[in-house]
């Protein structure tokens, strides 16, 4: 594969560059607004840092490479880097893409920071050669669940297609809602066609309808059906993971997309770094960032920080987890053991629940504005 983009330094430096391999999805099937918004984030990043004198005299180099949200290509980039010399790989926004990768990342001795994915089991044991940045499924999805609680949602219908992240979710809502009063029924998207899941969801007698299902399709034709059957005029339509949060969302349905909650990861207020961040990416961007620009600028970071204080080594990198302690633009980054997850974990992300306005689609309200529950 050739890179598809790289950052060289400015100025003179006087080694050879530090390279770090990138991925993110950048064609279909993969989510391509994600992975140009993440791509965005660690470019920009990867300038900053070597406009304050790269790694030790030395320039960071980031090379990319187009994972396709395709969880084979992942993992065959991940050979070319490591045989690249990379020191670190960063990013991947598909949590089954991601998980591909930290699989082969652990098996080369390559550390990986993955930037955005969420599925809890990113590797298949204890390993101190990746580490994450989003906050694992589940601890967002229960305040999600909880959020529709205290909306007097308490059957909850979910359109599945089938994947270990969709099925991952589903089963921590059924987990976390079954005790609470709550009931989450499952209508499988592929078997239905989007008039039969509104049909379904009037039979079960659901109040809220949760997008377990790629975009565009079928969200899309499952949001407008929705939204054109007058017997689920109440119904709450939602997508916890996070499809409304990209302008090709509200493009594709105008005001039909507004009011549908989903997750995001942005503090209630950026850091300092993070509102200079905001303004940079929004013009590169030609539109407001989304959260998963604001994981890749800190992925960067702290990879540098990384470098910086432990080498170019792999094996050291490995053990720089557990002593990074990083402002980023959403807070202050440090890496714990969290129970449940296998890699070293963010375990303080920021965690919101959003929806568009229904009265101005193009801004966002926040539901839930922090990550206690």
């Amino acid at each position: 594969m050739k890179p598809i983009a790289r950052s060289d330094a400015p100025g003179p430096f006087a080694g050879a560059p530090v390279r770090i391999g990138a991925l993110a999805p950048l064609t279909r099937p993969g989510w391509i607004d994600a992975g140009r918004h993440l791509l965005a984030g660690l470019q920009l990043a990867a300038s900053d840092v070597n406009a304050t004198g790269g790694i030790a005299g030395r320039p960071l180099e980031l090379v990319v490479r187009d994972t396709r949200g395709d969880p084979q290509h992942a993992a065959a980039a991940v050979e070319e880097f490591a045989g690249l010399g990379v020191a670190a790989l960063a990013g991947e926004y598909h949590s089954v893409v991601a998980r591909a990768a930290a699989a082969r990342a652990d098996a080369l001795g390559v550390p990986f920071l993955c930037a955005s994915a969420v599925l809890d089991t990113l590797t298949d044991r204890p390993t101190d050669r990746v580490a994450r940045l989003a906050p694992p499924q589940s601890r967002s999805w229960p305040i999600y669940a909880d959020v529709l609680l205290r909306a007097g949602h308490r059957r909850i219908a979910v359109a599945t297609e089938p994947s270990a992240y969709w099925n991952a979710g589903a089963h921590i809502l059924r987990e976390h809602l079954a005790p609470r009063g709550g009931q989450v029924i499952e209508l499988d998207a592929r078997a239905l066609g989007p008039a039969a899941v509104g049909d379904a969801v009037v039979d079960h007698g659901a109040t809220a309808l949760l997008l377990l299902v790629g975009f565009p399709e079928p969200a899309v034709s499952i949001v407008n059906a929705v939204r054109r059957d007058r017997r689920l005029a109440r119904v709450l339509l939602g997508a916890p993971a996070g499809q409304p949060e990209f302008a090709t969302w509200a493009g594709s349905l105008g005001d039909q997309g507004a009011a549908v909650p989903f997750l995001r990861y942005l503090p209630a207020r950026l850091s300092p770094l993070g509102a200079r961040v905001e303004a940079v990416l929004r013009e590169r961007l030609a539109e407001a960032p989304s959260f998963v620009a604001f994981e890749g600028y800190d992925t960067l970071l702290v990879l540098a920080d990384a470098l910086r204080t432990h080498g170019t080594d792999r094996a050291g990198l490995a053990g720089a987890w557990p002593h990074i302690d990083v402002e980023g633009t959403r807070g202050r980054i440090r890496f714990a053991r969290v129970p449940g997850v296998d890699v070293w974990q963010w375990a303080t992300a920021p965690i919101q629940v959003v929806d568009r306005d229904p009265a101005r689609p193009d801004r966002f309200r926040v539901l839930h504005p922090d990550g206690k529950a």
